[in-house]
């Protein structure tokens, strides 16, 4: 069975770092680079970092920040917001990035996906799905949680997956910053209908959050508030996933000790 992965997730605006709730009230955290050497420091299984505003104002994932401080980040790194086009994701490839996410682009030019896949391969494409259950409905959105879509989730999934996305980032809007737990439903009903690993993105609040969504199928835990507001880290967080049976990637330096 494949390891469990713990990966933190990085919201970049302006130049900093913030954090928000349900994809909104953004709160400024810090700055980049010493986030990077802080989670490298922890042995962080992966990095996920998301330009939130590059959608909003035309234009993607900016290549020299990715620069700046991917030689400092020697931990797998996924790179996202903005991609509309794949010599864009070869760009940010160049720059520094292991893997990159796309989300909004996909819904209007699906075949993005194709193109990724057959350039890069799929290893290293990792597709952001967005989900609401606001208004009483599950519904796919896009644009930061700006446009809703319609509710043929598990169909978009599948889609994806049969276009050659190698992991899916399921993103509940509804949990996002809250740290109440992540949408458990949710991510059964994804995992069970694609062969792909699962990333399962907010509500994270404690450990017991993250393994209750391994046990629903993720094959990965991504979390920001519960490392930036709380004194819960990445190991102990893969620490309590292995106390439960859970198949996680253990500290070299601890295990020899």
């Amino acid at each position: 069975m494949l390891k469990v992965r713990v990966i933190p997730t990085l919201l970049w605006k302006s130049h900093g770092l913030v954090k928000g709730v349900r994809f909104d009230s953004w709160r400024r955290v810090g700055t980049i680079l010493p986030a990077v050497k802080v989670y490298n420091a922890r042995d962080v299984d992966e990095l996920i970092v998301l330009d939130i505003t590059a959608n909003q104002e035309g234009r993607t994932a900016e290549e020299q920040w990715v620069r700046s401080y991917s030689p400092f980040c020697f931990v797998p790194l996924t790179v996202g917001g903005g991609i509309t086009q794949a010599d864009q994701i070869a760009g940010l490839l160049r720059a520094g990035a292991d893997k990159v996410s796309i989300g909004t682009a996909t819904h209007g030019n699906p075949a993005l996906i194709d193109e990724a896949a057959r350039r890069f391969g799929s290893q290293c494409l990792v597709v952001s799905v967005d989900v609401t259950r606001g208004g009483g409905e599950i519904a796919l959105v896009s644009r930061s949680g700006k446009e809703r879509l319609g509710s043929k989730v598990i169909e978009w999934t599948r889609e994806i997956v049969g276009r050659g996305a190698g992991e899916i980032l399921l993103n509940s809007i509804d949990r996002d910053g809250t740290m109440e737990g992540y949408d458990l439903d949710l991510i059964s009903s994804v995992a069970n209908a694609v062969d792909v690993p699962v990333i399962a993105s907010g509500g994270a609040g404690n450990y017991q959050h993250m393994i209750e969504a391994i046990d629903a199928g993720a094959s990965a835990v991504a979390a920001a508030s519960i490392f930036h507001f709380t004194e819960q880290t990445p190991a102990e967080a893969r620490k309590a996933l292995a106390l439960a049976g859970i198949p996680v990637r253990q500290n070299l330096a601890a295990a020899e000790g």
